[in-house]
């Protein structure tokens, strides 16, 4: 065994001291290789999962077990943490986990910091700490609309972009329910012009309903 080896071992077993005593989850993930090197009794008995089946699983442990439209949401957050490489920065997320306690995704509040350094310096063991979101609160409602615009925004980014500014303007007063009568006079265009712009807005984003246009509209902080 390495000096490195030996030094992450010792990490592990000053984690593992007292991690049954947290009422989340904790994990301790080995950057180079993007793997799991450790996990709390609870983290284990939520998934299902032996600590030696957890090592097999290897880079597939993160698609067997999270939703990979969180994941597009906070994996750059992460790897922006660790070109930081400051144990002083911390930076937290939501994240969906199918675990054996229901088949539908559990919601949980998730952070992570730098754990541990290599003999070169560089970024070697990240820590994160998750816990559950009680399924019976008003939160996960919320965290899910939340989830559910920033999945939208990355799928229709493109979309959006067609719009020029004047565009956009008349996209957010049609989602707040107004006519193009009242769109020309808050602008202070001609009726016919707010009228091309509103059949040009609906025409470019492929929207028919006014629930669609409030759905860009939210998506993109434009209400």
């Amino acid at each position: 065994m390495t000096i490195e080896q030996q030094r992450v071992q010792a990490c592990i077993r000053t984690i593992a001291s007292t991690a049954d005593l947290h009422p989340g989850i904790l994990i301790v993930h080995h950057i180079p290789s993007q793997t799991v090197v450790y996990m709390s009794r609870r983290g284990l008995e939520m998934l299902g999962i032996s600590f030696d089946e957890l090592l097999a699983l290897g880079t597939d442990y993160h698609q067997r077990f999270f939703n990979p439209g969180d994941a597009a949401e906070y994996a750059p957050k992460i790897w922006a943490l660790v070109e930081q490489n400051d144990f002083a920065q911390v930076t937290s997320f939501f994240q969906q986990v199918r675990t054996i306690e229901s088949p539908d995704w559990s919601l949980y509040l998730s952070a992570v910091r730098l754990l541990l350094r290599d003999d070169n310096d560089r970024p070697l063991l990240l820590l994160s700490y998750s816990c559950a979101i009680d399924p019976s609160s008003h939160i996960p409602l919320k965290v899910q609309r939340l989830v559910d615009e920033n999945n939208f925004l990355r799928q229709h980014a493109a979309t959006f972009a067609s719009l020029t500014g004047r565009e956009r303007e008349v996209l957010r007063l049609l989602a707040l329910g107004h006519s193009a009568p009242e769109i020309a006079a808050q602008l202070f265009i001609s009726p016919q012009t707010a009228e091309t712009h509103r059949r040009n807005v609906r025409q470019k984003l492929g929207a028919t309903t006014a629930f669609e246009l409030s759905e860009y509209a939210r998506a993109f902080d434009l209400i």
